[in-house]
C-alpha cells in the first residue's frame, strides 16, 4: 500500500527537524527565484525536484505582479502572486487564444508549472521559518524536506532579482540567525535559455551538496543549522572555489554570490 500524504508529512517533518539525520538521507535545501516564478525559476525547480538525487526546493518571484506575454508588448497578461494558480492561468489563456499561447510556448510552460506546484509565490511575502506543510499536502514537487520553511541556498536567475532578494533578507532582520548562500546565475528570460540554465543550476546544486556531505562526514553535523561547527565553516569557506570551478564550465552564465542570513 502506498504511503498516505499524512504519513509522508510526518516522516519528512521528522527528518527536517533533525539536522543530525544520517548523511544519506540529508540534502541541502534550495530556493530558486526569477521575476514572475514562471519560467526560469520553475525550470530550475523542475530540475532540482526531479533529479535522480532529488533536492528539497521552493521557488518564488520578486516582481510586484506576475507578468506573462500577451498579444503585444503593451498588453501583457497580469496576475497576482499567491492568489492565482498556474491552472487558472492556463485555462484563461487557452480560452483567450489557444493558438497564440501554444505557439509562443506559454501554455506548455504553464502546463509544466501546474504539475510542479499550485501557483506563483512572491519572495518578499515569504516568512523564513514559517511551516510549509500545506505545500506537501498539495503535492508540490520538492516540498518534502522544506516543511520547516528554511533553505540553505537561494539561486536567482537575474541580477535585479538577486538585488531584491539580498535587500529583502536584510529587511527581514535575520530572525533565525541561519546562514544562506545566495547565488545569481544570469539567464535570459526565454524558454531555450531557461532549459540550459536549469541544467546548469542542477550541476551547481550537485557540486554544493557533494561538498556539504563530505564536510559533514568528516566533521559531523553539529552546529550546521546556525552556521557553527567545523563542517559548516569548512563548507562555507569552500563555496567560492566551488563556484569558480562551476563558472569555468559555464562561462556564458555569469554568476554572483554572497553569504546572507535568514
Amino acid at each position: 500500500m502506498p504511503p498516505t500524504t499524512e504519513s509522508m508529512v510526518a516522516a519528512s517533518a521528522a527528518v527536517a527537524s533533525n539536522p543530525e539525520a544520517p548523511t544519506e538521507s540529508w540534502k541541502l535545501k534550495f530556493c530558486t527565484v526569477c521575476a514572475s516564478n514562471n519560467n526560469r525559476s520553475m525550470e530550475a525547480h523542475l530540475r532540482l525536484s526531479t533529479a535522480p538525487t532529488a533536492f528539497p526546493v521552493i521557488s518564488f518571484g520578486t516582481g510586484s505582479l506576475v507578468r506573462l506575454p500577451g498579444p503585444s508588448i503593451t498588453q501583457p497578461n497580469v496576475y497576482g502572486f499567491n492568489t492565482t494558480s498556474y491552472n487558472q492561468m492556463y485555462e484563461e489563456l487557452q480560452s483567450k487564444d489557444e493558438r497564440l499561447y501554444r505557439n509562443n510556448g506559454i501554455l506548455n510552460m504553464l502546463d509544466r508549472n501546474r504539475n510542479l506546484k499550485w501557483g506563483p509565490e512572491r519572495f518578499q511575502d515569504w516568512v523564513p521559518g514559517l511551516p510549509r506543510l500545506d505545500h506537501v499536502s498539495k503535492g508540490d514537487k520538492g516540498a518534502l524536506g522544506t516543511e520547516g520553511g528554511v533553505v540553505d541556498v537561494i539561486i536567482t536567475c537575474e541580477e535585479r532579482c538577486w538585488d531584491a532578494v539580498v535587500d529583502d533578507l536584510m529587511n527581514k532582520g535575520n530572525t533565525l540567525n541561519r546562514p544562506v548562500h545566495v547565488f545569481n546565475i544570469d539567464i535570459k528570460d526565454n524558454h531555450e535559455e531557461a532549459l540550459l540554465g536549469g541544467k546548469a543550476i542542477l550541476d551547481l546544486a550537485n557540486r554544493l551538496n557533494d561538498a556539504a556531505i563530505a564536510q559533514r562526514n568528516t566533521h559531523g553535523p553539529e552546529g550546521w543549522e546556525n552556521g557553527a561547527g567545523a563542517a559548516r565553516l569548512s563548507f562555507d569557506e569552500s563555496v567560492p572555489e566551488i563556484l569558480a570551478e562551476w563558472q569555468e564550465k559555464n562561462p556564458n552564465l555569469p554568476a554572483l554570490w554572497t553569504l546572507a542570513w535568514l
